[in-house]
């Protein structure tokens, strides 16, 4: 009997048990980290909401979705970019890992007090108070959804993913990857104006 595509892809990308086990454990010590930090297992207002598009609201990065989910997705592209290229003896399943790895040490670094304040003293976050736990795991979520978009992508539709995500962003909320990044190492006012639209 012929085997399915997706035990074939599963093949071809080297996942395991191991990788599956590996996996848990990164996400409840994650998850586990964040509590221990005082993060906030939903947001406050209770509502069971999965999403918060409002950027501005007090629900931003509480629920399970909002903009910022896009800017995660990219994530997983450029962590498999650079992990192809710097570790490539690795199967896809074990950098696929790593960078799981990486995107859980960004969430509890973002959610730590230095960044917070970081981000409110200079992006448009300005009543940015961390992340809920729900919404962390779901940031991980999409860099993992990034990364395998990006394993089965051709190089060039992956870039245009990139390339269109932070275009959209930009056009709607005034906020994307690349300015996320500019603004919290080299914070500049001319930015800072227009995303407030002021």
């Amino acid at each position: 009997m012929p085997e399915s595509s997706s035990s074939i892809s599963a093949t071809v990308f080297g996942w395991s048990g191991r990788h599956t086990l590996i996996l848990a454990v990164i996400v409840l010590a994650t998850a586990g980290v964040l509590h221990q930090a005082g993060r906030v297992l939903w947001c406050a207002c209770g509502l069971a909401v999965p999403w918060s598009w409002d950027i501005w609201s007090p629900h931003n990065s509480q629920h399970l979705l909002d903009p910022y989910f896009f800017s995660h997705v990219l994530h997983g592209l450029l962590f498999y970019a650079a992990l192809h290229l710097v570790v490539r003896v690795l199967s896809p399943a074990d950098r696929f890992c790593i960078a799981v790895v990486l995107e859980s040490a960004w969430e509890i670094l973002e959610n730590s007090p230095v960044i917070i304040d970081r981000y409110r003293d200079n992006t448009i976050a300005l009543g940015y108070t961390g992340d809920s736990i729900a919404n962390s795991i779901t940031d991980i979520a999409a860099c993992a959804i990034g990364f395998l978009l990006a394993w089965r992508f051709p190089v060039r539709r992956a870039v245009a993913l990139f390339a269109v995500t932070e275009t959209v962003m930009a056009l709607t909320i005034r906020d994307n990857l690349l300015l996320n990044i500019l603004m919290l190492i080299w914070p500049l006012d001319a930015v800072k104006q227009w995303q407030t639209g002021l």
